[in-house]
């Protein structure tokens, strides 16, 4: 669809929607509306029922992490239009205290995708039915795609012949972490390396 098509169907939005859409944008081919957390359940339903969008079909719906922001995370909704062969992207800002309302409501389909936001960022959403963990273990601790959680977790797993059973371990790091001088390689470094107490002679 052209830009020009994609500008004209976000002025119908805006005006329609008014003061519901707080920004409209249209970058590579895609039109992006911003909602506030408490409109959009307002406007995912006029997305689906006014006859000239007709945005039935959810596609999709995803967090983002941004944690220098004070609202750290982006819900991202995606809405395709058969009738009008068009899609939509409506995104809605909100931190770790703040829940979103679910959009279960709207379309049954945001059910596992609201789960997985929250499994996965944490962020919250009111009047799910079933707000629970969908792909993580259920002693998993945090939240994975946080850009804040570290790299090995917080917990190992692993089956203990003795006990029988698989356990839960504080992470125990198996290597020690190597101290990098960032010399040119040409030049060597200062010290000697285990192993090349012969070359330095």
């Amino acid at each position: 669809m052209s830009d020009e098509a994609l500008r004209e169907l976000a002025s119908y939005i805006s005006e329609k929607l008014d003061v519901k859409v707080q920004d409209t944008a249209v970058a590579y081919g895609d039109l992006t509306l911003e909602v506030e957390s408490g409109e959009i359940i307002d406007v995912l339903t006029f997305l689906r029922d006014d006859v000239q969008c007709r945005f039935i079909s959810f596609i999709d719906l995803c967090g983002a992490d941004y944690p220098s922001r004070a609202r750290r995370f982006d819900v991202v909704y995606h809405l395709l239009s058969p009738s009008q062969n068009q899609r939509i992207r409506v995104r809605v800002m909100t931190d770790e205290d703040t829940p979103v309302p679910s959009a279960t409501g709207v379309f049954p389909g945001a059910d596992w995708f609201e789960r997985e936001a929250y499994d996965l960022y944490g962020i919250l959403f009111t009047g799910h039915p079933d707000l629970r963990r969908i792909l993580t273990d259920y002693g998993f601790e945090g939240h994975p795609l946080r850009k804040d959680f570290p790299l090995t977790g917080f917990v190992e797993v692993r089956y203990d012949d003795e006990l029988k059973r698989v356990v839960y371990e504080p992470v125990e790091l198996k290597q020690e972490f190597r101290n990098f001088d960032f010399l040119s390689p040409w030049e060597g470094t200062d010290y000697v390396l285990p192993g090349d107490e012969k070359a330095k002679q």
